[in-house]
């Protein structure tokens, strides 16, 4: 278990600032008291909290030709058929993993492919759960495409707490299945828009994990 190297940029100012806030209430009020003490677990448990929610697990690959590995950790909270029409424009089913505050939170390529398109979107900070966060919310699109022609298209999605994408799929890149292309701070969801004739692997509610969990077989 490693911590990702975004877990560096948030932490570099956090735990300062709880040191801070830490010998200022010190400062205030030097005698002991209950307050101190639920302060004390507050500002611990936060700095923890921070620690986990950028570890970077150490898993091996569920390889598979015709796999579709779940992208992220989370819960399978969609699985119907929309028309996708930023870049198939045509039918595809979309199974959406949303990732809790508490999940791991990079992101990884599902198969090997070539990045076919990527583009980032802004938008709003709906829920993640929210129906419409698809569409509306800050989101980038990314297309994997096989070199026999199959390609399914990832959307990450920020959440009301997520206030940062980071993502490396660039346009004409290499895909490598379970290596990973980025990750959403703070409470989001992946979208994953399959072919209509891909054979979905996973059920509503269903706890997925990214690099190991099958979504769909091609």
């Amino acid at each position: 278990m490693r911590l990702h190297k975004e877990g560096f940029k948030v932490l570099v100012w956090f735990v300062p600032i709880s040191l801070v806030i830490l010998l200022l209430i010190l400062r205030l009020w030097p005698s002991l008291s209950i307050f101190h003490y639920l302060l004390f677990t507050l500002l611990l448990a936060m700095n923890v909290w921070a620690i986990a929610f950028f570890r970077l697990p150490s898993r091996k690959v569920n390889l598979g030709l015709n796999h579709v590995l779940s992208a992220a950790d989370g819960k399978v909270v969609v699985i119907e058929e929309v028309f996708e029409n930023e870049f198939f424009k045509e039918k595809r089913i979309q199974v959406s993993v949303f990732m809790s505050p508490f999940n791991v939170h990079v992101n990884w390529y599902p198969f090997d492919g070539k990045v076919s398109y990527s583009k980032y979107h802004p938008g709003k900070f709906l829920v993640a759960y929210h129906p419409k966060s698809s569409e509306l919310n800050e989101r980038t699109s990314i297309v994997v495409e096989r070199a026999d022609g199959k390609a399914i298209m990832m959307r990450q999605i920020a959440g009301m707490l997520a206030r940062r994408i980071v993502f490396n799929a660039k346009m004409g890149a290499q895909a490598k299945q379970g290596e990973e292309f980025g990750m959403i701070r703070f409470g989001s969801r992946v979208d994953f828009f399959l072919p209509l004739d891909a054979k979905i692997e996973v059920k509503l509610g269903q706890h997925v994990r990214g690099q190991q969990t099958v979504i769909a077989t091609l």
